[in-house]
C-alpha cells in the first residue's frame, strides 16, 4: 500500500486493524443471533407481541409497533413514537428476537424516565452530524495545501463522532439490562431461554464497543498524520 507521500504509510496498520474489529463485531452479532434464533420461547409469544406487552406494562401505549424490511434492522424512533421491527424480529418467537424486542422497548422507557446519557445523546446530535460532514474535507484541504491547522481542525472536528460514541454506550447497555429484567420479571422468557437472550444483547453491544475502538484508532492516524506534516 502507498501512503501520501508515495511511500509505505505505516498508518495504514491502524486501518487495517480499525476494519478488522468491525468485521469481527459484526460477525459476532450475527453468528449469534443466528444461533439463538432456532432457539424459541416456550410462552409461543413474537417479539412484536412481547414488544407491546412490555410497553404497555411501562405506560407507554403510545408507541407503536411496526414491521420494517432488513434484517437486525430494529430500532426506536423517538420522534414518530415508534419502534420498528425487522424481517428476521417482528414474527419470530425466538429468544435472539424477543431479546432484541425488549432492548427497543428499553430505548422508550429511557426516553419515558429521563435518563441522562440518552439525553445528552440526543442533543448533541446535531453538531455531530456538522462535524462528521466537515471533518475529512477540512483534512484532505489541510493535507493537500500542507496547512497543519487546518488538518488538526479536521482531526478534532472528527473527535465529535468519537464523543458520540462514546455516549452511545452506556444507552445501549442500559438498554439490554431494562430488557433483561424485564424479561424475566415478567416472565416472558425462563432458564436457558434468558441465557440465550443476554448472550444475543452482549454480541450486539460488542458491535458498539468495536465502533468505539475503530473511532478512536481513526482519530489516532488523523492525529499522526497531521503530526508528521508538521516535522
Amino acid at each position: 500500500m502507498l501512503g501520501l507521500y508515495g511511500f509505505f504509510d505505516p498508518t495504514y496498520v491502524l486501518v487495517i486493524i480499525s476494519f478488522a474489529l468491525t468485521l469481527f463485531a459484526s460477525f459476532g452479532v450475527k453468528a449469534t443471533f443466528s444461533k439463538y434464533n432456532e432457539i424459541h420461547s416456550s410462552t409461543g409469544l413474537t417479539a412484536a407481541m412481547a414488544a407491546r406487552r412490555i410497553l404497555d406494562a411501562n405506560g407507554l401505549q403510545n408507541i407503536r409497533i411496526e414491521h420494517t424490511a432488513g434484517e437486525l434492522t430494529d430500532h426506536y424512533s423517538p420522534n414518530e413514537d415508534v419502534i420498528r421491527l425487522s424481517d428476521s424480529t417482528y414474527d419470530s418467537s425466538s429468544v435472539a428476537a424477543i431479546g432484541v424486542a425488549a432492548h427497543e422497548c428499553g430505548h422508550a422507557i429511557q426516553h419515558k424516565v429521563g435518563y441522562v446519557p440518552i439525553k445528552i445523546r440526543n442533543s448533541i446530535v446535531p453538531a455531530v452530524n456538522l462535524s462528521n460532514a466537515l471533518s475529512m474535507p477540512l483534512f484532505i484541504i489541510g493535507i493537500i495545501f500542507g496547512f497543519t491547522p487546518l488538518q488538526l481542525a479536521g482531526a478534532i472536528l472528527f473527535a465529535m463522532v468519537l464523543v458520540f460514541q462514546l455516549v452511545t454506550l452506556p444507552t445501549e447497555t442500559n438498554a439490554s439490562r431494562r430488557a433483561m429484567k424485564t424479561l424475566e420479571s415478567m416472565n416472558m422468557l425462563e432458564g436457558d431461554e434468558l441465557v440465550g437472550a443476554r448472550k444475543t444483547l452482549i454480541a450486539a453491544a460488542m458491535t458498539y464497543v468495536a465502533a468505539v475502538a475503530s473511532t478512536a484508532l481513526q482519530f489516532l492516524r488523523l492525529l499522526m498524520l497531521a503530526n508528521r506534516r508538521r516535522r
